[in-house]
């Protein structure tokens, strides 16, 4: 009896497990994943190289993709760091790329008040839907900036010397896509 149980117990629990992990894979797919991924249309990348991001030890590839899939067009900024075992790439979107410039200016209005209270550590940001991840952390009385252009992995984060360097960056990003809009 209890062995024509299990049977169907572990049919039953095996189709709920994937099923949860093909939701969660739907889930974790990027804007431009699921922009790119569109079946039975024809889909065009067109990019647009733009000047290097300047970090504190290296400086990373920038450009502007625009995707036409089908009727739809959409605009991404990319930074790629190129790393000891692989690339990492922040896809970001045009309207991320909007929301961020908007938490740059907050955030960039509470670090010197975050220095002065002299914490052990600190640390404030923004997250993209993404994972796209642009702020700073306090420690020995200094702020240091930096972006995580993936949400998982090692070796995607990137810092930055002054806030003012993201902040040009990406204000030129959105005005050379707001250009290529017209």
């Amino acid at each position: 009896m209890i062995k024509q149980l299990l049977i169907p117990i572990t049919f039953v629990s095996m189709l709920a497990t994937s099923q949860a992990q093909e939701t969660k894979k739907e889930a974790e797919k990027t804007k431009m994943d699921l922009f790119v991924s569109k079946t039975g249309t024809i889909t065009k990348l067109v990019e647009t190289k733009l000047p290097k991001l300047k970090t504190t030890y290296n400086s990373c590839e920038t450009k502007i993709r625009k995707i036409i899939s089908g009727s739809a067009i959409g605009y991404f900024y990319q930074i790629e760091k190129q790393g000891q075992y692989g690339d990492k790439v922040a896809s970001i979107e045009y309207s991320d790329l909007i929301e961020i410039l908007k938490a740059l200016t907050a955030l960039k209005d509470q670090v010197d008040n975050d220095i002065a209270s002299n914490p052990d550590y600190l640390e404030n940001k923004f997250i993209t839907v993404d994972g796209f991840q642009v702020g700073y952390f306090v420690s020995k009385g200094k702020a240091t900036w930096y972006i995580k252009l993936e949400q998982y992995g090692s070796d995607a984060t990137l810092f930055i010397d002054q806030s003012e360097t993201i902040e040009t960056a990406f204000a030129n990003a959105k005005s050379k896509m707001d250009e290529l809009k017209k």
